[in-house]
């Protein structure tokens, strides 16, 4: 319910910005006013509000605050109403998408697994159209991952739909699909219960496995429901457990090439420290962060179209003069431009040094949300201070003094 409030500002401002007759506008914000912080109240207010006025030029916005509203409650019928809606003017908009197939299969009656069976293979091939075109186009490694897990979600809510429609063959061909894809731990227990339908418990002991083995809360029905399928496969006859370990080392060899996989697009995916980073340079050689250990390292985030940060790099420069003779204090300007082809013709048109890097995901792992900012490294390499911005009088020696704070730790 917390996400409530953000809605109702959401939805008022949509109002006021959609140029509606102050009868309409004066009706709807004092219904919103009056739901208060109630998320019932606020999804009755916008149901109300399209009945007395069913042609209202922000019916679409409203409608899609009722998806997110109907998301906070948990209420699936209204998810599927209003989400079938918006899509029957935006049909790939994903997030609705999404919503509407997973609130559809939750519905266990074969009409609504017809039409979740629908709705999710329209949520395939959507996600189907933002696959890379071929070896050459560039996507980033987090694009890829969710690229993998909707496609995942996607084949495991078809595979529900197929399981309450009794077609448990092609269900567990999806729900194959659907763990391949990324293995979640719904997916597996869809492929268990699939091939329990069809009497298939042994397979069914190795996806309740997997279904263990790959869910972050480590759930207990998992193993009872293998030790079920196991009693119906083998009796009482012993090496359940062997099962078990067979699944923990297929969950180490999928995370094993899920990291690879992904760090052909980023060779820093899913990297957790700053130290574990290495970023390029304007001139193509590579810095290995780990390689800089020992060192307090001051980082420099900037860009070129930045005006601060034209200002600040002099700064930057004096403070760098004031430690040139220590071999443990080490300075690395770190570029965030979207468009690398612009920092080269930059740094030839200012004059700046061309030991320059790009951030390589550097920005995102320490939440930079603003230029400048400067972050320093201990010499762990765990970050021990950092600047939002910078003050032109005291930066020099602000950053001085905290480069020999950080060196007397």
């Amino acid at each position: 319910m917390r996400r409530l409030p953000l809605l109702l500002v959401c939805a008022s401002a949509l109002a006021a910005q959609s140029q509606l007759p102050p009868e309409e506008q004066q009706a709807l914000s004092g219904s919103l006013a009056e739901a208060g912080n109630s998320s019932h109240e606020f999804i009755f207010a916008l149901e109300n509000h399209l009945k007395k006025y069913p042609q209202t030029k922000s019916r679409w916005e409203l409608e899609r605050a009722l998806v997110k509203a109907a998301k906070e409650t948990g209420d699936d019928a209204r998810i599927v109403k209003w989400g079938e809606a918006v899509l029957a003017r935006e049909s790939e908009d994903l997030q609705t998408l999404e919503l509407v197939t997973r609130s559809l299969v939750r519905g266990v009656d074969k009409a609504s697994a017809e039409k979740a069976l629908a709705s999710g293979k329209k949520w395939e091939q959507v996600l189907r159209t933002l696959e890379p075109r071929d070896a050459t186009e560039k996507i980033r490694w987090q694009t890829r991952m969710d690229l993998d897990q909707g496609m995942s979600r996607a084949l495991q809510a078809q595979a529900k739909a197929l399981l309450i429609l009794g077609k448990h063959a092609e269900a567990e061909a999806l729900a194959a699909k659907s763990f391949a894809a990324y293995p979640f731990d719904e997916s597996a227990r869809v492929l268990a219960q699939a091939r329990e339908a069809q009497s298939k418990f042994e397979p069914a002991v190795d996806a309740w496995a997997d279904a263990f083995v790959s869910s972050d809360g480590k759930q207990p029905s998992d193993l009872e429901a293998m030790r079920a399928a196991w009693k119906k496969a083998k009796a009482d006859a012993p090496g359940a457990g062997e099962r078990l370990l067979a699944a923990h080392d297929r969950f180490n060899q999928w995370n094993d090439a899920k990291i690879a996989r992904l760090r052909q697009y980023d060779a820093n995916a899913l990297k957790g420290k700053p130290a574990e980073f290495v970023v390029t340079s304007v001139t193509g050689e590579k810095l290995a962060l780990a390689s800089l250990r020992g060192k307090v390292v001051v980082l420099d985030f900037w860009a070129t179209w930045c005006g601060p940060c034209r200002t600040q790099h002099p700064l930057y420069e004096r403070v760098k003069e004031k430690f040139q003779d220590r071999e443990d204090v080490a300075f690395v300007y770190l570029n965030t431009d979207e468009d690398k082809a612009l920092v080269a013709p930059f740094l030839e048109a200012n004059r700046w040094s061309k030991n320059v890097y790009f951030e390589e995901g550097l920005s995102r792992l320490l939440n930079v949300t603003s230029i400048p900012t400067t972050v320093i490294l201990n010499k762990r390499g765990e970050i021990a201070s950092r600047m939002n911005g910078f003050l032109p009088e005291k930066f020099v020696d602000m950053l001085t003094e905290r480069v020999q704070r950080i060196l007397s730790e």
